[in-house]
């Protein structure tokens, strides 16, 4: 019949201790077969006895050794699988942190580098403006700027939902700059225009938007707060405030009632802002859009409307 293993191993130890004990009885020679004992039971029998207890006792030592072999074992495997992962979690963490640092400071630099744009741009476009007129004409800007007493015309706040395609809600850090336009689509009112920047926002169709429409009866709504930039002049989002003209006839002359609006809201614009006639400019002056049309088309109309706006701010 076959053995397990436990078996196996004690027949073998048995075995061998026997062997042992014979080769030794032969070489020191043995005890008398019929010698006895002082307690009257004989030598054989005595012995025979104590091998068996000894070769179990060795059986059993040599299992316990084996199962504490193997557990010694199982821990170092152990602790040397927690190690390799403590050292993977550690690489992981240092790759994630390298990646959010260069993050940061990739971010950190492109707006340090915007800024210094446009701050500069700024500089930029007041020297300019300020090398482009003569001394007198300096010192009479600084005089409009200083003798605005405007008053704030009657606004209608409608403000646009928050989106991306007509009121990002980005900040406007700066106003350097006035820009006026017309809408382009002859013989619609302020709030359809108004309505129609609200609708980029789910159709998606374009970005823009004013800051104010004035519609061709006079009225003017407000589209965007003031400290916010809206989408009308692509180069000076950030540092304009823009205000859509509506109009009635095709070549885009606005009505007196929309005219006289634009010079109220212009003057008090320029003295909250402390600016004089020359930061009124049209879409057309920074791009060369058709914009706002009749004022493009006929300068001489376009020089008396600033000539109309320094008389309304004295």
């Amino acid at each position: 019949m076959g053995r397990n293993r436990d078996g196996g191993d004690l027949d073998m130890i048995l075995e061998t201790n026997g062997r042992a004990r014979r080769s030794g009885r032969s070489s020191n020679g043995s005890q008398s077969r019929g010698g006895r004992n002082e307690n009257g039971s004989t030598g054989r029998s005595r012995t025979a006895g104590q091998r068996g207890a000894e070769d179990v006792q060795l059986w059993t030592d040599e299992r316990v050794k084996g199962a504490a072999s193997v557990r010694q074992r199982s821990r170092e495997a152990e602790q040397r699988y927690r190690r390799e992962q403590r050292r993977k979690r550690r690489r992981r963490q240092q790759i994630i942190a390298r990646l959010l640092v260069g993050t940061i400071m990739l971010v950190l630099g492109v707006a340090v580098v915007a800024g210094l744009w446009k701050i500069g741009r700024s500089i930029w476009q007041k020297t300019e403006r300020k090398d482009s007129m003569t001394a007198m004409q300096f010192q009479q800007e600084l005089d409009l700027i200083e003798e605005n007493q405007s008053d704030k015309p009657f606004i209608v706040e409608d403000f646009l939902t928050p989106n991306e395609y007509s009121r990002p809600g980005e900040p406007l850090p700066e106003v350097t700059e006035i820009f006026v336009h017309y809408t382009a689509n002859a013989g619609t009112s302020a709030a359809q225009n108004r309505s129609y920047f609200e609708n980029l926002g789910i159709t998606g169709e374009t970005s823009a938007s004013a800051h104010f429409v004035i519609g061709y009866e006079g009225e003017i709504i407000q589209c965007i707060p003031l400290d916010e930039i809206a989408y009308a002049v692509k180069e000076h989002n950030y540092n304009s405030i823009s205000i859509e003209c509506c109009y009635l006839d095709e070549d885009g002359r606005f009505t007196d009632a929309t005219y006289q609006s634009l010079l109220k809201l212009l003057g008090w614009l320029m003295k909250e802002y402390n600016l004089g006639p020359s930061a009124i400019q049209r879409h057309y002056d920074t791009c060369g859009k058709l914009c706002p049309k009749y004022y493009v088309e006929h300068e001489d109309a376009w020089t008396k409307l600033k000539e109309d706006l320094k008389a309304y701010i004295m």
